[in-house]
């Protein structure tokens, strides 16, 4: 696959302080690659450095095969969509719309053409002729979308534009972006903090921490196959069970840890790992079973609840079990109680093993 965007060794610092360290990183034509990590971690400067908002320190970017890494941001093919909507409040929508297309002297034809088209595409037709302050929060991100969308830009570029917005509205407009991506088939790189946003809309995921990227990978891999502790615990809602022990005997390891011996049959060691030392086993909630299931699981568990939220469709409970605290997810219409007595258990196969050291996987 071509690529749309590519970013070679980049590096931006601000005095003393390295925001981003020899970042390198292929966006594929029409790739929907989202950007995903805690506050602080650069995923935003990532992308008001692809936007040419910041000046980079060192490396190039290029979009569409040409050097772009010093031109204006108007002349780099982007539209860009704001965590704050930045919509004019005195212009109607379709004025915001217009505007920046009536800078660029576009023939009044072709603006009313590409206004009608972005309305048409993001359902607000209805509102082109109402001022911001009468519209509502998912209207005007709708409206701000539909800026960026004018601008028949290659390449759009998302702040976290989701935000500020409710649970429900964000559910809805994160559907609307998907559809709007399969519509478009534009290159699109999506900023977020929310992993439920990172796993529903993204082709990839790009992990990032201190500037840089941990993993990138599609969901399915990142949430399967962390590459690293980090990764492992940051996604997943509740977070990853982790034990802290160390794996002994080669081919057929076992990974000993407090009051537990787990064998590790099944489990897919990466090439060349060291199969011995420190390490810590991972294993979700949702991949532990109980009742029956338990019984004949290969690793088994014996614990305490102290602890249950039922939600609906499922029902998490935390127990402790021999000086370790674990999350289960358990069936919605499960009858568990806090001080219930339950065992669970799981397969080696469907467990992480990072190394202690490193924290990579093994």
């Amino acid at each position: 696959m071509e690529a749309s965007i590519s970013i070679k060794n980049l590096s931006l610092s601000f005095g003393a302080l390295d925001v981003l360290k020899d970042l390198n990183l292929e966006i594929g034509q029409g790739e929907f690659l989202v950007l995903l990590g805690s506050s602080g971690c650069g995923k935003s400067t990532l992308l008001n450095c692809i936007a040419g908002l910041l000046d980079i320190t060192g490396g190039q970017i290029f979009i569409g095969g040409r050097n772009v890494t010093w031109e204006e941001p108007s002349k780099r093919g982007i539209g860009m969509v704001f965590q704050s909507y930045a919509l004019y409040p005195q212009m109607t929508v379709g004025g915001n719309l217009s505007f920046g297309l009536k800078n660029a002297g576009l023939p009044k034809a072709e603006i009313k053409e590409r206004v009608d088209r972005a309305a048409k595409v993001l359902q607000i037709e209805p509102l082109l002729a109402r001022k911001p302050a009468a519209l509502s929060g998912g209207q005007r991100q709708r409206a701000a979308i539909g800026r960026a969308l004018v601008r028949d830009a290659d390449v759009f570029l998302f702040d976290e534009p989701l935000s500020n917005l409710d649970a429900k509205l964000r559910a809805d407009l994160r559907v609307e972006i998907k559809q709007l991506h399969q519509k478009l088939s534009n290159t699109m790189i999506y900023v977020t903090h929310d992993q439920i946003e990172a796993m529903t809309l993204a082709d990839r995921i790009a992990i990032m921490r201190g500037g840089q990227i941990l993993q990138l990978a599609t969901p399915h891999e990142i949430y399967n196959r962390p590459a690293n502790k980090y990764v492992a615990d940051f996604i997943g809602s509740p977070t990853m069970n982790f034990f802290d022990g160390k794996i002994e005997g080669g081919d057929g390891a076992q990974f000993l840890t407090e009051g537990h011996s787990f064998p590790l049959h099944g489990y897919n060691f990466q090439s060349g790992s060291a199969v011995s030392g420190p390490a810590w086993l991972g294993i979700r909630p949702e991949h532990m079973v109980s009742g029956a299931e338990a019984e004949t699981a290969p690793i088994r568990l014996h614990g305490e609840v102290e602890l249950v939220e039922p939600l609906g469709s499922d029902t998490l409970a935390r127990l402790t079990s021999g000086g370790h605290t674990l999350w289960v997810r358990l069936d919605g219409q499960a009858e568990v109680a806090n001080g219930d007595q339950i065992t669970v258990g799981f397969d080696a196969a469907r467990a992480n093993v990072f190394d202690k050291n490193s924290e990579n996987r093994l």
